[in-house]
């Protein structure tokens, strides 16, 4: 028989045991207290840790940049917790390599030229002021006549462009505030309207100065120092031979801007460029200043159908101070053609200077003319080229330096796709024969080069900076773009460890002798 006090042992032995390992696990694996939680607790402390997981998750997600200027990798949407827990992709950066930044000049470099318009152009019979309204586009044309077509036509000055594309950058869709973050960087400098102002009757000093200040402003700047100013470019509403003054006499023309060392460094976009490789040309501004893409088609189908009695015509004056001048052998053969050929004579004068500066005489001159000759006058360049391709009247050149050489961003490589070359070097060479030569061109071609011509129309012509084109790249756009691939060639070489100066600013006279164009003569 067991004996009791022996049982009361081994149990207590057992209990004991059990204790003692009770609180061995305790100590080791920790007490989980949500086990004496009730079952209702229990998923209100689940569902209170998961708020507070996503709540956590929330406050690192990404955020756009409060300047909408700075690089982005596009909104980011509120899917973030998306089942297959993937991030959406980046959205490409349009703007990318397109960036320009706009440099903050003191005001006397161009705002406070258009406050003191008058001393533009002293003693001129009119002053500058009248073709500063509408955005420096100039009074709205009346059009009685049913010559233009829209509202969108203006008396434009043919020298301010250098305003009319400021206007047009200040609405550029890729600026940006980060001039690290630019690929070019834009000088607002009106350095067309400040030299006018010393050309008759200044001393050089006077006529330098503020080129001199300007570059002294820029090489200061942080952004000058990234490139030496190869990014950086100005835009000029005169020809560029006006700011190359190659002596300092006195009686020299013009500034002696693009011969400063500093703006050696610099581009410049000028209505005519010079030999030096630093001077890009773009066109004059027309007349024509469209708000909508719809404009720009309407008025190229109006060219298209027009009536074109006239085989050519012109519209200009003689040279008779220019010794190599051929304009006055072109009146002789224009007046001698009769009912062929058209004259439109702008010899300065009160009846001569109105008709020729009214857009609506110009266009109804051209616009019934096959061909529009466009002689070299008191330079190679002349707006009456922009205004015979607006019309649809095939340019007739005599010198690579009126266009070939010239707008190279704008107008076909191939000339002879839109144009009519006669080489004639002098007045002394004078054998055009303009009549038979015209004549002597098929109908089918001259049809191929007038549709070519009409297609040229959206990108010689500058929109109104009021407003903005859907599908049309006009001249601002190509110009843009062409002075950004200029200096993205620039990085190239940079980046390839050779020297960015070797060619940026040399001279370059191939551009106007009179071989190596792609066409037929």
């Amino acid at each position: 028989m067991e004996n009791p006090i022996t049982r009361n042992c081994c149990n207590t032995q057992l209990w004991l045991v059990i204790l003692v390992s009770f609180i061995f696990c305790f100590v080791l694996f920790g007490f989980d207290y949500s086990a004496l939680i009730g079952t209702q607790e229990r998923v209100t402390v689940l569902i209170t840790d998961y708020e507070n997981s996503i709540s956590t998750h929330k406050s690192k997600s990404l955020h756009l940049p409060e300047n909408l200027n700075q690089t982005s990798i596009g909104p980011v949407k509120a899917d973030y917790l998306r089942e297959d827990n993937v991030l959406p992709k980046p959205v490409k950066d349009s703007c990318l390599g397109r960036y320009v930044y706009i440099h903050h000049l003191p005001s006397r470099f161009n705002r406070d030229l258009l406050e003191n318009c008058e001393s533009i152009t002293p003693g001129a019979e009119h002053n500058m002021c009248s073709y500063l309204v509408n955005s420096a586009l100039g009074h709205e044309v009346e059009n009685s006549q049913g010559i233009l077509l829209n509202k969108s036509w203006y008396s434009t000055n043919q020298f301010l462009l250098e305003v009319i594309f400021h206007f047009r950058m200040k609405k550029y869709k890729c600026l940006t505030n980060d001039s690290f973050l630019a690929s070019a960087i834009y000088v607002p400098f009106y350095a067309g309207l400040d030299v006018s102002r010393y050309l008759w009757g200044f001393k050089i000093s006077v006529r330098d100065q503020s080129a001199s200040d300007l570059v002294k402003w820029l090489v200061e700047k942080p952004e000058w120092k990234k490139m030496l100013g190869r990014d950086h470019f100005l835009v000029a509403g005169r020809i560029a031979w006006d700011f190359r003054r190659q002596t300092d006499n006195e009686s020299d023309w013009g500034s002696k801007f693009r011969f400063l060392p500093e703006s050696n460094n610099m581009s410049m976009l000028a209505i005519e460029s010079s030999s030096w490789n630093n001077d890009y040309a773009i066109p004059y501004p027309t007349c024509f200043h469209p708000s909508r893409d719809s404009e720009v088609f309407q008025w190229q189908d109006k060219v298209r159908r027009q009536t074109r009695p006239y085989l050519f015509s012109f519209a200009g004056a003689p040279r008779p101070d220019l010794q190599d001048s051929i304009r006055g052998k072109i009146i002789e053969e224009c007046l001698a053609s009769k009912n062929l050929c058209k004259l439109l004579e702008c010899d300065y004068g009160v009846n001569g200077a109105i008709s020729c500066d009214n857009p609506v005489n110009v266009m109804r001159l051209f616009q019934n003319s096959v061909f529009c000759l466009q002689p070299t006058g008191d330079s190679y360049t002349r707006r009456s080229i922009f205004d015979s391709i607006l019309a649809g009247c095939i340019p007739v050149f005599f010198h690579p330096g009126t266009a070939y050489a010239q707008y190279k961003w704008h107008l076909p490589k191939n000339y002879s796709k839109y144009s009519v070359y006669m080489p004639v070097r002098d007045v002394k060479d004078w054998k055009a024969g303009i009549n038979q030569t015209l004549l002597r061109i098929p109908e089918n071609r001259v049809l191929a080069m007038r549709e070519e011509v009409i297609k040229l129309i959206p990108r010689i012509v500058y929109a109104d900076p009021r407003s903005r084109m859907e599908t049309i790249e006009d001249a601002f756009d190509l110009a843009v773009k062409g002075i950004l691939e200029r200096i993205e060639r620039v990085r190239k070489v940079t980046r390839e460890g050779k020297d960015p100066s070797n060619g940026f600013a040399e001279g370059d006279d191939y551009k106007y002798t009179f071989s190596g164009y792609v066409g037929e003569t």
